[in-house]
């Protein structure tokens, strides 16, 4: 489709059924929800590595400044009403599940609960719009480990698929740029016309981020910094269509957590700022493209952290919400439901993408995304039979 982003909705009308598929699973993170919850969610978490709780502790600081709760098991509730009701609004007869990979509700509970209440085709939304292994094939593992564990307890095992990476959807795009011209229209007057765009990301080691994506992408930052970048191009092109100004911009990262021996995305999102007032740069605001809701990577790592850098440089800054339980993204989520099942039935339906990447493949061929230590993945080429 074209590359121009739409100022109304995709105008998407495929066929309104959702057959073959008879649920949708909304697949997400989790998150800690009280003080006595934040060591237990971060053993879930680091599960295999042999961190010590003294050192969970240190971490499980960020939580407890905010009363030991992640903000993300919330805004999920949100993402779900907002797709019932959007659902429901559009005559799309498909029940909407959440599980989560590190806490209540688990991932394993929820597929229980979706067989017994007699459901066989299941598509997932995965709350990460973007191609690496701990956005997409971390969560695959995840669903191919809890399908196992149904099959040794002698439950059905329904077959799972997982929608494409919706990175460059108006849906997930639209909302973004909204929220970016209006943190440009609260900056101070005298800064705003030259303020930089600084869009953010979660850093990942440079290893994981060259395998992203398909074989043919891996290479320099593969399909993660690829993507991000189009997704990066897209909205500073809208901001200039719609202001009639040219921000600057550049693509950095966040919330790293390995050690230092090992590269990561840079630059840090704290030293781009300090660059940034080095440079003259009179206001920035910081976008975070990377994160599907506003959850403690974002409430911490930016409104905490990265506002009290800016603050301490005495640099304007403002930080851009994310596209989270908005109308639009749960349109958009629709219509790639719709989508996909028009696909499984044998039909070509339209691909809504915008920018130079087009739309995303239906199923992670082999080779996508690959682990340190291969572990079976499910809903992809790949795939273990079950």
């Amino acid at each position: 489709m074209s590359d121009a982003l739409p100022t109304e909705p995709s105008g998407f009308e495929p066929d309104s059924s959702p057959a073959p598929y008879d649920a949708l699973l909304l697949l997400s993170f989790g998150g800690p929800e009280g003080m006595d919850d934040v060591v237990p969610f971060l053993q879930n978490v680091t599960r295999g590595r042999g961190i010590p709780t003294e050192r969970l502790e240190e971490v499980g600081q960020h939580y407890y400044l905010f009363g030991g709760v992640s903000p993300i098991n919330e805004q999920n509730r949100a993402l779900l009403t907002a797709l019932r009701e959007d659902f429901a609004a559009h005559g799309l007869d498909l029940p909407v599940y959440w599980g989560n990979r590190n806490w209540a509700p688990y991932l394993t509970d929820t597929l229980r609960e979706l067989v017994r209440d007699g459901h066989q085709r299941v598509l997932v939304l995965a709350t990460s719009a973007y191609a690496s292994y701990s956005g997409c094939r971390q969560y695959r593992e995840n669903l191919a480990e809890s399908l196992a564990a149904l099959r040794e307890e002698g439950l059905p095992v329904p077959r799972v698929d997982k929608l494409r990476h919706y990175f460059n959807h108006p849906g997930f795009i639209e909302p973004v740029v909204d929220g970016v011209l209006a943190c440009l229209d609260d900056l101070p007057a005298e800064v705003r016309a030259s303020a930089h765009l600084a869009f953010t990301t979660h850093s990942i080691p440079t290893a994981a981020a060259d395998t992203s994506g398909p074989v043919e992408a891996h290479g320099d930052g593969g399909a993660y910094v690829a993507q991000h970048r189009d997704v990066a191009a897209l909205i500073s092109d809208a901001v200039r269509e719609r202001t009639g100004t040219q921000h600057p911009w550049s693509l950095v990262y966040q919330s790293r957590s390995g050690p230092p021996s090992v590269p990561w995305l840079e630059p840090d999102i704290c030293d781009h700022l300090e660059e940034l007032h080095g440079k003259g740069v009179p206001g920035v605001v910081m976008v975070p493209i990377g994160f599907v809701s506003d959850h403690m990577e974002v409430r911490y790592d930016l409104d905490t952290e990265a506002m009290a850098k800016a603050s301490e440089l005495n640099l304007p800054a403002r930080r851009s919400p994310t596209v989270g339980a908005d109308p639009r993204f749960a349109a958009a989520v629709r219509e790639l439901v719709l989508e996909r099942a028009a696909a499984e039935r044998g039909a070509a339906p339209a691909r809504c993408a915008l920018g130079a990447l087009g739309a995303s493949h239906d199923v992670c061929p082999v080779g996508c995304c690959p682990a340190r230590t291969p572990k079976p993945a499910a809903a992809g080429a790949d795939a273990p039979a079950l």
